[in-house]
C-alpha cells in the first residue's frame, strides 16, 4: 500500500512540476507574443508614425484651406475692381502703356557678380 501511495505521490509531483513548467512556458510565450505585437509592423511605433502622418496631413489641409480662402478673396477683388483686373492682365502679358518704362532687376544680389573659386557655378 505504501508503495502505491509513493507511486501516486511521484506521479502527482511530476504532474505538478509539469503543470508549473507549462504555466511558465505559456507565460513566456504570452509575453513574447505581446512584445512582438507591440514592436512589430503594426505595433506601437507604427501607430505613432501614423499619428504623426495624420497630424502632418491635417496641417497641410489647414494650409491649403487658408490658401484657398486667400485665392477666393483675390478672385472677388478682381471681379469687383477693374483697376486690379487691368494690373493683373498687364503683369501676366507683360504689357506697357505708351511712355511707360520697365526695369528688370536681378533676383539675387550676386546675380551680376562674376563667379570665383568660392562661388559654385550652377548648371
Amino acid at each position: 500500500m505504501e508503495a502505491l501511495f509513493r507511486s501516486i505521490a511521484r506521479r502527482w509531483r511530476i504532474s505538478a512540476l509539469a503543470r508549473r513548467t507549462g504555466y511558465v512556458v505559456l507565460s513566456l510565450l504570452a509575453i513574447a507574443y505581446g512584445l512582438a505585437a507591440l514592436r512589430g509592423p503594426q505595433g506601437v511605433s507604427a501607430l505613432l508614425d501614423k499619428r504623426r502622418e495624420v497630424q502632418q496631413l491635417e496641417e497641410q489641409n489647414s494650409a491649403k484651406a487658408a490658401e484657398n480662402e486667400r485665392r477666393r478673396e483675390r478672385i472677388q477683388r478682381l471681379k469687383q475692381n477693374s483697376t486690379e483686373q487691368e494690373m493683373e492682365i498687364r503683369k501676366k502679358l507683360k504689357l506697357l502703356r505708351p511712355g511707360e518704362t520697365t526695369f528688370i532687376l536681378p533676383n539675387s544680389p550676386n546675380a551680376g557678380a562674376k563667379p570665383n573659386a568660392t562661388t559654385p557655378i550652377q548648371p
